[in-house]
């Protein structure tokens, strides 16, 4: 699969869904037909939407990796109705942040009302007397340049050392003035910290085959048989000291803020940090595995928290990727994602070796989710309305 290098764990392996099942009905051409058979049934407006409305709804993906100038990712959003949010990201197995950068800019002037892209900041250098002003000129220009967001990884907590030899985390004072400048610039801060709960269980304990696939072959990342480093509990205690102490900045969990195991905790975060929202990148099987045991909870943490959630892949474009299998790969991702949570459409997830019913979520809760909270969250315009 071109999309996604493993250590993001997007782990898609959904299947392709036909094509047909999200176009709109063919409309009647000859005679004309009886007024009884040829008017459609009205729709109520509380209806979910159908596999049919899927091309026809505007919507956000507002996590995505397009690491190449190459226009497939556009041509794709075009067909299927999405803007996106590419996220540059200092990750050693992506282009370096410089190639990434010159690719958001190309693909920004290609076509500014569907690409929009967040600006990262490398860590070297952190603690010496010019990082932080190096680091706030860089974020000046980027944000100057057309940037929506700025985006700190999981590098932050798991592998940038100080001085001293210590792991840095997000709560570190040495990264405080870098919140408060983002916070200045009138942009979000997109923040992934640490990797699926999964990794620091046990084979038999985790709740996906892919997150127990990849780990028991990746044992060098596998947090489980590492216990010299941080828990899961370390890190996020760490992020809601830092979401605590820039109460101001807008904040944006990655992946689902790395609470996808329990919507119930996600919850909680949620309640005691407003100025947070989320995004559902890489996570959806998560969410998913706990709607097979309780569909109801799992529906109604969407409908109280529809201001707060916004959708999104982790889908990557790498710089080699085949169009048409990157294509098609991106269009099945897409469809099945909008089948669980805009449809009541049961599907089979092979992760879970389970068929998963769709939470049928109502239209506002959808255009929600899919398309206006990216728009506020990131001061974009919107553009539903234009359609």
């Amino acid at each position: 699969m071109n999309l996604v290098p493993r250590m993001l764990a997007m782990c898609a392996s959904m299947g392709f869904l036909a094509l047909a099942a999200c176009s709109p009905p063919a409309p009647q051409v000859g005679g004309a037909a009886p007024a009884a058979a040829a008017a459609p049934k009205p729709v109520a407006s509380d209806a979910p939407y159908s596999l049919a409305d899927f091309a026809k709804v505007r919507k956000f993906d507002a996590h995505v990796h397009a690491n190449g100038a190459d226009p497939m990712f556009l041509q794709q959003a075009r067909a299927d109705n999405f803007e996106l949010l590419s996220i540059n990201v200092d990750y050693p197995d992506f282009p370096g942040i410089e190639l990434q950068h010159v690719a958001a800019l190309q693909l920004a002037k290609d076509d500014p009302q569907r690409f929009h892209w967040a600006a990262t900041f490398s860590m070297k250098g952190f603690g010496t007397p010019d990082w932080l002003a190096r680091t706030n000129k860089r974020l000046d220009d980027e944000v100057a340049e057309g940037a929506s967001a700025v985006k700190v990884w999981k590098n932050i907590g798991m592998v940038e050392k100080d001085a001293k030899g210590q792991l840095i985390k997000l709560d570190d004072p040495g990264l405080s003035p870098v919140a408060d400048h983002i916070q200045s610039l009138g942009v979000p801060l997109i923040a992934h910290q640490a990797e699926p709960y999964n990794c620091w269980l046990p084979l038999d304990k985790m709740t996906t085959d892919n997150d127990r696939e990849y780990f028991s072959k990746h044992p060098d990342y596998y947090m489980y048989l590492h216990p010299e480093m941080p828990s899961h509990e370390d890190l996020m205690a760490a992020r809601d000291r830092f979401v605590a102490a820039h109460p101001q900045l807008k904040f944006v969990g990655a992946h689902m803020a790395s609470l996808e195991y329990d919507v119930d905790v996600l919850a909680a975060f949620l309640d005691r940090y407003p100025n947070a929202t989320v995004d559902l990148a890489a996570r959806m099987s998560q969410v998913q595995y706990q709607s097979i045991r309780n569909r109801e909870k799992v529906r109604d943490f969407f409908i109280r928290y529809q201001d707060r959630l916004m959708y999104g892949t982790d889908l990557t474009q790498a710089p080699d990727a085949d169009p048409v299998v990157f294509k098609a790969e991106a269009h099945a991702y897409w469809s099945s994602d909008w089948r669980y949570l805009a449809t009541g459409q049961s599907q089979r997830i092979e992760m879970l070796k389970a068929d998963v019913p769709g939470l049928a979520l109502p239209r506002e809760v959808i255009d929600k989710i899919y398309y206006r909270n990216a728009v506020r969250e990131f001061g974009l315009k919107d553009q539903s309305a234009a359609l």
